[in-house]
């Protein structure tokens, strides 16, 4: 039997969001979205995490943004974030090949760094 996921104008699948470019507020690329970050208890999408600078992948970081910094834009092709590049390039980060502090303090400095509320709160 052939497993058929069926999407619509409101929902995705994670597998299709990952590689989906993003944009700043005035529409200039300034990444895309290595992966998302769901809440194991609540189910939610807490962060997308951006993958920024390097060239073809090589040496690029890895930016976690809250979730409710960005919005899909059908003409983009992709999602648009209430953010400015210059935000993205000071913001916390971690390297492809190392992990990402999760604790409670570095999600909130992430938030702050952000001017957003975190989503717990």
């Amino acid at each position: 039997m052939t497993s058929i996921t069926k999407e619509n104008v409101s929902l995705i699948g994670s597998d299709k969001v990952a590689g989906t470019e993003v944009y700043d507020r005035t529409g200039e690329h300034i990444g895309s979205i290595e992966k998302v970050m769901i809440g194991k208890l609540d189910g939610k999408v807490s962060y997308a995490v951006l993958s920024f600078g390097g060239f073809f992948g090589i040496g690029d970081d890895h930016y976690p943004l809250p979730w409710e910094k960005l919005r899909y834009d059908e003409k983009l092709g992709g999602y648009r974030a209430d953010i400015t590049k210059e935000q993205v390039e000071g913001a916390p980060k971690y390297n492809r090949d190392s992990d990402y502090d999760w604790s409670q303090s570095t999600q909130e400095r992430l938030y702050a760094h952000y001017g957003q509320p975190p989503y717990w709160m």
